[in-house]
């Protein structure tokens, strides 16, 4: 039986610089929470530039801050190049605490950044705290090379302030993966705050969206945001035209962030091709990942939980920087007998690619590898929501 609970609120926070990423687990989450609970509403900050292509369901909303992107030497930058970065980093901040004054959420989640962006929600992490809004850290199952994790968090002070803000912190994946934060020294005040929530499962929205995809059989070819996605495209392209023989169908969605002349080149070169169908941006990607037989991808964290969540044979080649994020978590999933994987340099070898593409549609699923994998990350999700929502204390009657 659904729940309800009234005038409950949660509010997310997603920096969004690079990629789809960080929105798509927010919105996943606020998805199933407003399922699972009447009355509750959700908020989700956002800084992606295409927060607003996504449908949203009942009782989720979201607000945008402006847009700073991820340059590829890790600096940051304005969207609006008349903006200096400072101004806009100082607009963002003055959004999330107005927003957080305004909405006065019950639990705030924050995905990621641990401060945000440049420590842009530190002072509302604050503010919050003082109201006694329970704290989450949402973590990806994968965040990056330790030493690289490590450098950072010790430039910042992040693991101090976490211990000294969060009340808890949720892994999206299951501890026998991976551990988010191995190889850096965790205080015991921090760790007693993780839980291990499990992979975020996917689904189909009501209509199934069997109208959605291509008709017949296909392998769908994605590359998340598509920011650094024309590498591996141009991969699948080029292997379809050394090999006579690759001749399934191939649905390739290029991503909102891809860059306008790689995109068109890319475009006129699968032209050529009468196996290859091109999508520049797909905001049902659930659909498509359920359709296909197989799915050949970059191997971000949503993709992977659509490709575990719907059985799917997949091939990925990861990226290899500015983060190695993709490659840890590809290294483990091929060790666990999940997925394939091809190195970048692997997948330029027309050849060698056609050879791994012509195969995968007849690789065995995750879940034939894996019995024993759940997907279960929304579900204790919802418990542990459920249990901090009967406790909060009864809202005070005051008399005039």
């Amino acid at each position: 039986m659904m729940r309800r609970f009234e005038h409950a609120r949660v509010l997310m926070y997603s920096h969004d610089t690079f990629g789809l990423g960080h929105l798509r687990r927010c919105r996943t989450i606020a998805h199933s929470l407003v399922e699972d609970f009447r009355g509750l509403h959700v908020l989700i900050i956002s800084g992606a530039q295409i927060a607003g292509a996504f449908d949203y369901r009942a009782r989720v909303d979201f607000v945008k801050i402006p847009s700073v992107i991820k340059l590829r030497n890790g600096e940051y930058t304005s969207l609006e190049r008349h903006i200096d970065v400072h101004e806009t980093l100082k607009m963002r901040q003055s959004i999330i605490r107005h927003t957080a004054e305004t909405f006065q959420p019950d639990i705030f989640i924050v995905d990621k950044e641990p401060m945000g962006l440049k420590g842009e929600v530190e002072e509302t992490l604050g503010y919050l705290k003082m109201r006694g809004t329970t704290l989450v850290l949402g973590l990806r199952d994968v965040m990056d090379a330790p030493h690289l994790l490590d450098e950072e968090w010790a430039r910042r002070d992040t693991m101090r302030k976490i211990s000294r803000f969060y009340d808890r912190i949720w892994v999206y994946g299951p501890p026998d993966f991976y551990d988010p934060l191995t190889g850096l020294e965790v205080p015991d005040s921090v760790r007693a705050k993780m839980d291990f929530v499990g992979f975020l499962q996917r689904s189909l929205s009501q209509d199934g969206g069997a109208t959605h995809r291509p008709k017949g059989d296909y392998i769908l070819v994605t590359t998340g945001g598509g920011g650094d996605g024309a590498d591996l495209v141009h991969d699948v392209i080029h292997a379809y035209q050394q090999e006579p023989e690759l001749t399934h169908k191939a649905l390739i969605v290029l991503g909102p962030y891809m860059p306008a002349k790689k995109r068109e080149k890319l475009i006129a070169k699968s032209a050529k091709i009468p196996y290859i169908e091109v999508r520049e941006f797909d905001n049902r990607m659930e659909e498509l990942v359920a359709g296909a037989k197989a799915v050949v991808a970059m191997g971000g964290y949503n993709t992977y939980c659509e490709i575990l969540s719907f059985d799917k044979p997949a091939l990925i080649v990861p990226r290899l920087a500015p983060r190695q994020e993709q490659l840890i978590r590809a290294q483990r999933a091929s060790e666990l007998g999940l997925i394939d994987m091809l190195l970048p340099a692997e997948s330029a070898d027309a050849k060698r690619f056609a050879a791994a593409l012509k195969a995968l549609p007849h690789r065995t699923p995750p879940s034939r590898s894996r019995p024993d994998l759940r997907l279960e990350g929304l579900t204790h999700i919802s418990e542990i929501v459920g249990d901090w929502l009967d406790e909060r204390p009864a809202p005070q009657l005051s008399v005039v």
